[in-house]
């Protein structure tokens, strides 16, 4: 993963799930909407991060969460436990995320254009991270332009591989690694540009 340092990735884990979670799964695949609420109330907090970082926009964030979990209520029962349920709910979510952006007329232009957007930031309503550092590296990340933006997140956030992505985003595997890297040189810049040093450091692991 070309050696570069996770921040609060969440695809590969080595402990497994708690039993309590794992009780909460299985009620909920019976229906039950208590035990729904119990694994919402786990794992809303880092969906919405992932959905905030994706879309750099607080009401798009709120609206894409919420529908993530409505599609988990419907999908529940396709969780089969070959991996953890954190790591198969963040494939969920990331692919109703991806489904949100091409229901917009301009997702090729929006996603493949060459021109920098100007992201739509606003402060998170839901703590993203108890680490302050983490806080602030999010709200640079939400200034990427949306290509740059979404390659990172997937890859140094989320934790796929640039095979994997280029599926996602259809764009080459190249164009991903590029992205990645244009992504990395401008949190650095803009994170230099603000004297957020000892962040920078987190992006001379190669």
């Amino acid at each position: 993963m070309d050696g570069q340092a996770r921040f609060n990735g969440s695809k590969h884990h080595n402990s497994g799930d708690s039993d309590c979670e794992l009780a909460w799964i299985a009620q909920a695949k019976n229906g039950s909407q208590s035990a729904f609420y119990q694994l919402y109330e786990k794992h809303h907090k880092p969906i919405y991060a992932l959905c905030w970082r994706m879309l750099a926009d607080k009401d798009s964030a709120e609206d894409v969460c919420q529908e993530v979990f409505v599609v988990l209520w419907q999908k529940i029962n396709n969780f089969r436990g070959e991996s953890k349920f954190s790591t198969w709910l963040h494939s969920v979510a990331t692919n109703v995320v991806l489904g949100h952006l091409r229901k917009h007329k301009n997702w090729l232009q929006r996603v493949f254009s060459i021109e920098e957007q100007a992201a739509n930031v606003a402060e998170p309503s839901v703590g993203l991270t108890d680490d302050s550092t983490l806080t602030i590296l999010d709200q640079h990340i939400a200034r990427l332009p949306e290509r740059a933006r979404l390659v990172f997140v997937l890859f140094a956030v989320e934790g796929y591989r640039h095979e994997e992505i280029a599926k996602m985003l259809k764009m080459a595997v190249g164009s991903s690694k590029s992205q990645y890297h244009r992504a990395r040189n401008l949190l650095k810049e803009s994170l230099t540009a603000n004297d957020f040093v000892s962040i920078t450091e987190e992006f001379n692991h190669e």
